[in-house]
């Protein structure tokens, strides 16, 4: 299982892992030098607060799964300025 193949699983799982409660992005990352699918999420939530169907999953097509927290995201306003 090569990088094309995992990016093609990520394609074909983003829409439903999106969303997802907390889920604000789906990346590929790396563990022990192997392809992970990164879930990035605001907060962890603990599995058992959560439907079976708003949790991420633990593996998709034979990919581990990671969740990242990482906090709430927001787009910042244009910067600078007359001098």
């Amino acid at each position: 299982m090569g990088n094309n193949a995992i990016a093609e699983v990520k394609t074909r799982h983003e829409t439903e892992l999106l969303a997802l409660p907390n889920v604000t992005g789906v990346a590929i990352g790396e563990r022990a030098g192997k392809p992970v699918i990164k879930v990035l999420v605001s907060e962890k939530v603990p599995q058992e607060a959560l439907a079976p169907e708003e949790r991420v999953p633990t593996s998709l097509e034979g990919y581990d799964v990671d969740v990242d927290a990482i906090g709430f995201i927001e787009a910042q306003g244009e910067q600078g300025g007359s001098k």
